[in-house]
């Protein structure tokens, strides 16, 4: 009666019902486990794309597509991204370094061209104010600083971190906010011989590496919970920097691998 009314045969039907798993069926219950854990491992944050990649370092072979596939029937997905909004430009109020780079990123080896800026993390107890300095060649985070106030103090604790572990940089970049245009901080650069460059003002794009990391630290840690204490969010935060982004985290610009992995394969090249 179920035959006649769906418009199967019977014949089909059982022959549906004694037919073995496919071996499309078989791989992919293999390999959906794979996806499921190199994505829990992000925390959530690699889409197919990279959990692909991720797969393929384990040695797993397969295809982007049926990654894609797989992701999309289990409910899996990675963190969208947010549109950038360009603001005026206006004459600055205040003396400012020409931009030198002109939004060219690209460099020969590391610690040629590092690039800072500041963003704020939500917490219960009130703001968090953060201050990165990245190195453009590996776009690795080579010194930070955390405080609940943003000031001077909170740009040179980064970069005071940055020079205490490698080695000076030509050029430093930055946007024109009042920290990095202060004597203590133009002071410092001059002490180590950094040439100054920055952003024009509003302009997001001049500062784009910078401005990614923190869309990436947001998207994929800040607004998936809520911080109680600003200690729990500078040991996330920190978390996020040195074991994650720094160690683990695949970057399309670097070929899909980490930071720290892709300055090692220089150093051995």
């Amino acid at each position: 009666m179920m035959c006649r009314l769906l418009g199967v045969s019977r014949s089909g039907y059982y022959d549906w019902v004694q037919r073995g798993e496919s071996a499309r069926q078989r791989k992919d219950r293999e390999l959906l486990p794979l996806v499921r854990q190199a994505h829990l491992e992000s925390r959530g944050v690699y889409g197919a794309r990279k959990v692909h990649r991720e797969l393929l370092a384990q040695g797993q072979a397969c295809g982007r597509h049926k990654v894609a596939r797989l992701m999309r029937q289990a409910g899996l997905k990675g963190c969208p991204k947010r549109r950038f909004r360009r603001l005026a430009e206006r004459p600055p109020s205040y003396p400012v370094a020409h931009n030198i780079l002109q939004q060219d990123f690209k460099a020969s080896r590391p610690d040629e061209r590092w690039a800072s800026d500041i963003t704020f993390i939500p917490t219960r107890q009130g703001w968090l104010y953060l201050a990165i300095v990245m190195d453009l060649f590996s776009r690795r985070i080579v010194g930070w600083a955390m405080d609940r106030r943003v000031g001077r103090h909170l740009v040179l604790d980064a970069m005071k971190m940055a020079l205490g572990q490698r080695d000076n940089p030509l050029l430093h970049h930055s946007d024109r906010g009042s920290q990095y245009t202060s004597d203590d901080f133009r002071a410092l650069l001059q002490q180590h011989g950094i040439e100054c460059s920055m952003s024009g003002r509003g302009s997001c794009y001049d500062n784009a590496p910078v401005e990614s990391f923190f869309s990436l630290l947001k998207r994929e840690r800040i607004r998936r919970q809520t911080y109680p204490t600003r200690e729990a969010a500078k040991s996330d935060i920190f978390d996020y920097i040195e074991r994650f982004y720094n160690r683990q985290r695949r970057h399309a610009y670097l070929d899909y691998v980490s930071p720290v992995e892709f300055e090692n394969q220089v150093m051995s090249a």
